[in-house]
């Protein structure tokens, strides 16, 4: 895609939803970096419904780690691996504690850090949170990016290395949630709501559906 054709692919976009963000719930930083690390591998819907008596119970990292592995594992059985996740929970609560007062640092290095903490889960949280020009490619942005020819890549970290070279400067901010939200609702896997796309006559993909 040419870069007046992605300007525009841009503008639309904002001018549909021009404050776009998470679809996850919650109330602050610690809550949404706990919710993006449950997020994986599951719907943002489901994290949801989980963790709202999650954070009732437990919504600081103090309570956390009081509450305990199993106490977070029974709020959170109903997302995949979550024997696995409420592990990592009680332990990067622990590492917030004793390395960052019990803050969520603006940092990727130091977020990274963090047990059950990837790249992605990183730019989430410092893109929602923190207000940085990061981008967090999911399975979403990975096929919208490919599919569009808006920033193809043979792997994740292509395709964001990609989209921070080629989204111009104005859209950087929020072109995650743009991109993810088309890929969640227009730009699906299956079959994509071509009819509806209000960029479709951008988009290079070649078996738009009728």
């Amino acid at each position: 895609m040419k870069r007046d054709a992605i300007r525009e692919f841009f503008r639309r976009l904002a001018e549909a939803n021009p404050a776009p963000t998470t679809e996850l719930e919650f109330g602050t930083p610690f809550q949404l970096l706990v919710a993006v690390v449950l997020s994986a591998q599951a719907t943002d819907k489901s994290v949801n419904l989980a963790t709202r008596g999650l954070f009732a119970a437990a919504p600081t990292p103090e309570e956390m780690i009081t509450l305990g592995e199993e106490g977070v594992a029974d709020h959170i059985k109903t997302i995949g691996l979550y024997r696995n996740k409420a592990k990592n929970v009680v332990a990067l609560s622990h590492q917030l504690l004793e390395r960052h007062g019990g803050e969520v640092p603006a940092d990727r290095e130091a977020l990274e850090a963090l047990p059950g903490v990837g790249r992605k889960t990183a730019n989430v949280v410092l893109n929602t949170v923190f207000r940085q020009p990061v981008m967090a490619v999911d399975t979403h942005i990975f096929r919208v990016a490919n599919r569009t020819g808006l920033a193809p890549g043979k792997d994740v970290l292509a395709v964001e290395q990609a989209l921070m070279k080629r989204v111009p400067e104005e859209y950087l901010l929020d072109a995650h949630h743009w991109l993810i939200l088309h890929g969640r609702y227009v730009c699906t896997a299956r079959k994509p709501r071509c009819p509806e796309c209000i960029v479709r006559d951008l988009c290079e993909f070649r078996d738009k559906t009728a």
